[in-house]
């Protein structure tokens, strides 16, 4: 299974860093590009351990929804989102937050399925791979931006 692995220095407390990665209304802002919503699930705020939220996006000019849930979280060190349904086969999303005293290091580790076999794998190698990395690397940086502006 294909690996994204990120790291992001973040000149701000864990526990900002920690809360802004599941506040579900700062990923529709870091996640403007795809015209992200939430539409079930917690809508707004902060998820929690067990929390799931439906969102809807537009990708390769498709509208999608993708629906996940925080599986596991140690507060304010990590937290796991697993897809359970959507347009992957499955995903899981690691997000670990390290306090390096004057900033923090955010960990993103993607690691994930595509769906249709070996189309899928094929469609991994050219677009997708470098797609879902652009998003997150986006997406980590609006968050950083966030947290060092607050």
């Amino acid at each position: 299974m294909p690996v994204i692995y990120l790291e992001t220095f973040i000149e701000a407390p864990i526990e900002t860093c920690f809360n802004y990665a599941r506040n579900v209304e700062a990923h529709v802002k870091s996640t403007e590009q795809t015209k992200e919503r939430a539409v079930g699930g917690v809508t707004t705020g902060l998820m929690e351990n067990g929390d799931s939220v439906t969102w809807e996006a537009t990708h390769f000019g498709i509208k999608q929804r993708l629906t996940a849930e925080i599986t596991a979280m140690h507060k304010p060190d990590w937290f796991i989102d697993e897809m359970v349904s959507g347009a992957f086969k499955s995903f899981v999303h690691t997000h670990r937050f390290e306090d390096m005293g004057q900033v923090t290091l955010m960990i993103d580790q993607f690691i994930y399925k595509a769906p249709f076999g070996v189309v899928g794998s094929i469609a991994n190698v050219l677009f997708l791979k470098k797609y879902m990395k652009g998003l997150l690397e986006k997406r980590a940086l609006q968050l950083k931006s966030m947290a060092e502006n607050r």
